[in-house]
């Protein structure tokens, strides 16, 4: 079933359910979503927009985001999300992959107080767009990750991999959808892969413009959220706020954490607080679906691993001859399933190198297996962490970094923190005195998202070689131990 065809049949069975609520009180049903997404669909075909074409969604977390991509699902048209966290330069970029048809952004898309109010510059009301064919091959959507270098690439899902997700997550249900909370930007795998899922469940989703952990939990108490899904940093931030031991939490049942490693003292201190099940799940955006643990596993599983692969999921450890490793050795992490992406938006090399030769996708990740099947994560295959849930590539903030006229050189290394999962820290070998850690952000922000930004800053004589001239990063790591 494609995500048009998800959409029309949940209207059918849900009607005037809520399928969104935004914290305004403004509430979207699932008829709702279903007109309004026909009407814009109408406008935006008359403006160009046609099957194969991408629509660029720079936009926060409000409800226009969803009906403009069913919208552009219904043309045949490729939705290419936009995480607006992102600064204007590295937007430009991901634009610059995505080469879009149209861009729906800024003040031109502001959020309605009324549902009638939804992209009213884009609507045809009354009108309906010619039903498309249920093609599997379809061209969807657009998830943007990035490379080791930083560079933005477009990983593409057509409706049989959408369609896969479906079936992975929700299998052939219908119904009994939780009360949600939208955590993290639409943009995301999560938000842009699983709409359709949501859709099958009929439940209601608080849309949050800006998340905050003050927030989300008022959210709990004021709106019976039921499921809260984050990433660790999220779930460490509410553990952190005051008002967590006076909040009404009798409405929650489940927190799922994904994104990102959880650490075993987040887990249980979030099993204990909140005083409900707790699973991990892990994936990266090439594999869209990976491995996680359920809510009735022993406990010991989501503290130190992030569990087994899910249905439907193979999961393999590889050296680097791509041959499966031994039980408890460290191997790169590998994911197959009919969920992984079909490549990487006009990029044939990077598509090849992505995948085995049994069309596997190389997550950049080390891990083992242990004797119960549940993957331990190691590190990473290369020098990128994540930060509260983002992927930071350490040569990306270099390489803006170094053009400071008070930096000779510089290198990124991640250090452990509680809240954050990791943090950036800047080795600067100085000119003159050196920049301060705030000049350094205050000259980085302007082409950086914040969360790439260091938050320590180190001076040395010089930055430590490998035997290669390369980088001593392991060496940089320890002088942050010393």
């Amino acid at each position: 079933m494609t995500l048009t065809s998800c959409l029309s049949e949940a209207a059918r069975r849900f009607g005037d359910a809520p399928a969104y609520v935004t914290e305004q009180g403004l509430t979207i049903s699932y008829a709702d979503l279903d007109r309004a997404s026909d009407e814009v669909a109408v406008g935006l075909g008359r403006r160009g927009v046609g099957q194969g074409d991408v629509v660029a969604l720079c936009l926060p977390t409000i409800p226009e985001y969803i009906v403009a991509y069913l919208a552009g699902a219904k043309l045949g048209a490729v939705t290419a999300g936009v995480n607006t966290r992102l600064s204007a330069a590295e937007q430009e970029r991901v634009l610059a992959v995505a080469q879009p048809k149209l861009v729906l952004a800024g003040p031109e898309v502001e959020a309605a107080e009324t549902v009638d109010g939804m992209l009213s510059a884009f609507r045809t009301r009354g009108e309906t767009p010619p039903r498309l064919d249920d093609d599997p091959e379809r061209p969807v959507v657009l998830v943007f990750t990035s490379g080791t270098t930083g560079a933005p690439k477009g990983v593409l899902f057509r409706n049989r991999q959408l369609d896969a997700v479906t079936a992975i997550d929700v299998g052939e249900r219908w119904g009994g959808g939780p009360r949600g909370l939208a955590s993290t930007s639409l943009a995301h795998l999560g938000p842009m892969t699983k709409l359709a899922g949501n859709l099958r469940g009929g439940g209601t989703t608080l849309l949050m413009r800006r998340w905050t952990a003050a927030g989300a939990l008022r959210a709990v108490a004021e709106h019976g959220v039921s499921f809260l899904g984050g990433i660790p940093t999220q779930i460490a931030l509410m553990l952190t706020e005051d008002a967590l031991d006076s909040t009404d939490l009798s409405s929650l049942q489940a927190i799922v954490i994904g994104g990102g490693p959880a650490t075993p003292a987040l887990v249980r201190s979030a099993r204990e607080r909140f005083g409900v099940p707790l699973a991990v799940r892990y994936s990266c955006t090439e594999a869209a679906i990976g491995t996680g643990t359920r809510f009735d596993d022993p406990p010991e599983d989501a503290e130190v691993s992030v569990g087994r692969a899910q249905v439907g999921v193979t999961l393999s450890l590889l050296d680097d001859d791509d041959r499966p490793v031994p039980t408890g050795d460290v191997g790169s992490v590998c994911l197959r399933s009919p969920a992984v992406m079909s490549g990487y938006w006009n990029d044939p090399q990077a598509t090849a190198a992505a995948f085995t030769s049994d069309g596997s996708v190389r997550t950049g990740d080390l891990g083992w297996l242990d004797e119960h099947g549940r993957l331990h994560l190691s590190g990473r295959s290369k020098e990128m962490y994540v930060r509260g849930g983002y992927n930071v590539y350490p040569m990306e903030v270099e390489g803006v970094l170094a053009e400071h006229p008070a930096v000779t050189a510089v290198a990124v290394v991640a250090r452990p923190d509680d809240v954050m999962g990791e943090v950036g820290v800047a080795f600067v070998v100085p000119r003159g005195d050196g920049p301060s850690l705030a000049a350094l952000r205050s000259f980085g922000a302007d082409r950086l998202a914040a969360y790439k930004l260091p938050e320590d800053i180190r001076m040395v004589e010089a930055l430590p070689l490998t035997s290669m001239d390369k980088v001593d990063r392991k060496a940089l790591a320890a002088l942050l131990s010393s």
